[in-house]
């Protein structure tokens, strides 16, 4: 039988006090979920890991009473978008679980708008090792709003490199509309790439 050693009790303190709901004093309500689902947590723990939830949970709105715990919505994440989410707030990992990597690309995005940027990254990387024809354009996509440039160059090479197999999906054609000045960008580069191969 394994037993933790110090260093591992150590880290994995904000999610013992996560998992006995010791003193929690906000809780967090998915988009999708109505009042009963949200997840309490810690006001302390949600500033240390986010300079943006820091600065709402700051706000005269989120000072509640001692008998009274307010209740911030996020809109924008489905339930198990949010227990990912806030899993990952609470545990120091260097890799992401596998429930965080099944929402990899909400978890990109959610990384920018809260900042939290060590999950961004292990997002980007999970999202990189990933590309594959069926999702390579909604990740190029992804790589744009905001722009990242590691993964937006990942992404487009990949496609550069599987072009005559992505062009004819509907994906690409719905990319092509919203994205002409990137697509000129991907055309040039796969011309580029033919004629390099052409001369090799």
């Amino acid at each position: 039988m394994t037993t933790e050693n110090n260093l591992e009790i150590f880290l994995g303190g904000f999610a013992k006090v996560f998992n006995e709901q010791w003193q929690v004093d906000v809780r967090l309500k998915a988009g999708d979920s109505n009042e009963s689902a949200a997840i309490s947590a810690h006001k302390l723990v949600l500033a240390a890991r986010s300079e943006v939830f820091k600065k709402m949970l700051k706000s005269d709105k989120f000072k509640g009473t001692a008998d009274q715990i307010e209740t911030v919505t996020l809109s924008e994440l489905k339930q198990e978008e949010l227990e990912a989410l806030v899993g990952f707030i609470y545990n120091n990992r260097s890799v992401l679980s596998e429930k965080e990597k099944k929402h990899a690309q909400t978890l990109f995005v959610a990384a920018d708008k809260y900042d939290i940027p060590h999950l961004r990254d292990l997002c980007r990387k999970e999202l990189i090792s990933s590309l594959k024809l069926a999702n390579v354009i909604n990740i190029l996509e992804l790589s744009l709003i905001p722009f990242d440039e590691a993964l937006n160059d990942a992404a487009t090479m990949f496609v550069v490199r599987n072009l005559l197999a992505i062009c004819d999906t509907v994906e690409f054609r719905l990319f092509v509309g919203k994205n002409p000045d990137l697509t000129v960008d991907i055309m040039k580069s796969s011309k580029s790439r033919r004629w390099k191969n052409y001369y090799i």
